[in-house]
């Protein structure tokens, strides 16, 4: 029974061992997930593997929707007295994040612009954040600029996000074929609703009346079992949709 136990440990260990080598992780994890199998393994799935699952950006999207109802400004003036009070580079990250969050785009570009020079410039998230904000500022040639290296450095950061992410810059610089191929993807692999809002949004837009009426009944049969505090953590997302096909869908 205790080689069982050792057994399950050590694959567990190169089960994340794995996925840090796909998704490009530091070197010295290898070395903790094997020197160490069960401690490793609870501290990276902690760190590293639960913080990019599916699981953990639906908690991220609620917790955020929570917090802007209950205080909106709350998280910015937290992040931004942090900031002020120690002006590390970790603080100057998370105020970015708050600011992008709060709808601040403009602001959050400043403090990402600012991490990009810093000592995390090569970290996928900043990477990643700095490329959202500038989505959200209108410089989609900007954000095509980051997102595009850090895919074919780590394919395997964040596929959904990076694919919708990359979709929306591609179609902001006029690429749209290849913005269409990032919505397929992500709604080929993953299936999420947002995935299918914004093919379908750009199926109307170019043209793709098949497609477009496939991912409209495909929504409109998610949306119809959905209860009513999912489709509000969505309400942006169907707003979008609804201008767009005058509310008769969903």
């Amino acid at each position: 029974m205790p080689f069982l136990g050792l057994g399950l440990h050590i694959l567990v260990a190169l089960f994340f061992a794995v996925h840090a080598v796909r998704t490009g992780r530091q070197m010295y994890w290898l070395l903790i997930l094997f020197s160490f199998p069960l401690l490793g393994s609870l501290v990276y799935f902690a760190a590293v593997f639960l913080p990019h699952s599916q699981i953990e950006r639906q908690a991220r999207l609620a917790g955020r929707a929570l917090g802007r109802t209950l205080d909106p400004g709350r998280e910015v003036r937290e992040a931004q007295n942090d900031f002020d009070l120690t002006p590390t580079a970790y603080n100057q990250m998370r105020l970015a994040g708050a600011l992008l969050d709060n709808g601040q785009s403009a602001e959050a570009v400043a403090q990402y612009d600012a991490c990009l020079q810093g000592p995390f410039a090569a970290d996928p998230e900043v990477i990643f954040g700095a490329a959202q904000a500038k989505l959200a500022n209108r410089q989609p040639e900007a954000a095509l600029a980051l997102l595009a290296p850090l895919q074919a450095k780590q394919p395997g950061f964040r596929p959904e996000e990076m694919a919708l992410a990359l979709g929306r810059a591609y179609a902001g610089c006029g690429r749209q074929e290849e913005a269409g191929a990032q919505f397929e993807t992500a709604v080929q692999k993953f299936g999420g609703i947002e995935g299918r809002v914004e093919l379908a949004l750009w199926a109307l837009e170019n043209g793709k009346g098949d497609l477009a009426e496939r991912e409209l009944k495909e929504i409109a049969h998610a949306r119809k079992h959905m209860t009513k505090y999912t489709r509000g953590l969505h309400q942006g997302l169907f707003k979008r949709l609804d201008a767009a096909t005058g509310g008769k869908r969903g």
